[in-house]
């Protein structure tokens, strides 16, 4: 059968219409769940309707997930490995690299405080050049962070699950040695899956031993960061600052204490928008597509036993 016969469902139905139009662009036939050899699915907390299709889907073989984090269906359970799992892991990491880097330079130039001034004052902050960066996580963010950041001149060392190698880094730990690279850090950015593993992966310990010089920023998601032992060592000047473009809870309710604190820049979730994502998506579902029909492997799997 050739790529005009690929059977793909798209669901849930009527949102976001440009995934049927990858698809198509792929070569794929849109056709119902129940005729699938294919999932792509539109929805990404919609766990209950993604099991309902499923089940009535038994020639769907993969499913195609949006975004990059697949927690919610980790979480409930969904991520069987009967079937391949493909996420838009990788896909984003070009915009959101560039995000975490402006995050981090505006810390360490004390950009809020100098945008909220109102009058001229003594001048601060400090330069990127020649400085020690931390980074969280092995993907295809850190990757690209690692790009940014070869210009600075620095000593980049990557924390992860496994201390295999990364290009670029001078030095790579694993998560249970993470302490040893936070000493005297400059920068530590964190650009990882959230796993039961590294959930509150950043709390007292963590930033009493990264110091007062030093600027933190989470482009990842907000578990990884315990939000009260944040705002006291921001308010109590243990470390310089955060640049935080998610936070726990989300969205960060109005009046919360991270708002009002000079040493912490606050994004919404905007590392990677909607109007970003949209081309840079289409063409991973349009490339998966093209693949699953031809036996190709797919572009950003699942592991569904480590839940990323």
């Amino acid at each position: 059968m050739g790529i005009q016969g690929t059977r793909i469902a798209v669901e849930p139905a009527g949102i976001r219409p440009w995934i049927r139009e990858a698809v198509l662009a792929g070569g794929g036939q849109i056709v119902s769940v129940a005729e699938a050899e294919a999932l792509v699915w539109a929805d990404a907390f919609d766990v209950s309707n993604l099991k309902r299709c499923l089940a009535a889907g038994p020639g769907i073989r993969w499913i195609q997930l949006p975004w990059a984090g697949v927690e919610p269906f980790a979480q409930a359970g969904v991520l069987d490995p009967a079937y391949v799992w493909t996420c838009g892991k990788g896909v984003y990491a070009k915009p959101v690299a560039e995000h975490a880097l402006a995050l981090l330079l505006a810390g360490l130039r004390d950009f809020k405080i100098r945008a909220l001034a109102q009058s001229w004052h003594r001048g601060s902050g400090v330069s990127l050049f020649g400085r020690r960066v931390v980074i969280f996580g092995a993907g295809g963010i850190t990757q690209e962070l690692i790009r940014l950041l070869q210009p600075f001149q620095g000593e980049i060392e990557v924390v992860r699950r496994r201390a295999d190698p990364v290009v670029g880094a001078t030095r790579v730990v694993t998560l249970p040695e993470r302490q040893t690279v936070l000493a005297a850090a400059d920068a530590v950015i964190l650009a990882l899956a959230l796993t039961p593993e590294t959930q509150g992966i950043i709390a007292r310990p963590e930033l009493e031993v990264m110091g007062s010089q030093c600027w933190l920023v989470n482009v990842a998601r907000g578990k990884h960061i315990v939000t009260e032992d944040l705002v006291q060592a921001l308010q109590q000047g243990k470390i310089r600052g955060a640049g935080l473009d998610v936070t726990d809870p989300e969205p960060l309710p109005d009046g919360h204490p991270l708002w009002s604190l000079p040493n912490c820049l606050i994004t919404p979730h905007t590392a990677n928008t909607e109007a970003m994502a949209i081309p840079m998506l289409s063409e991973r579902v349009r490339e998966n597509v093209r693949r699953f029909a031809l036996g190709e492997p797919l572009i950003g799997q699942v592991d569904p036993l480590l839940g990323y």
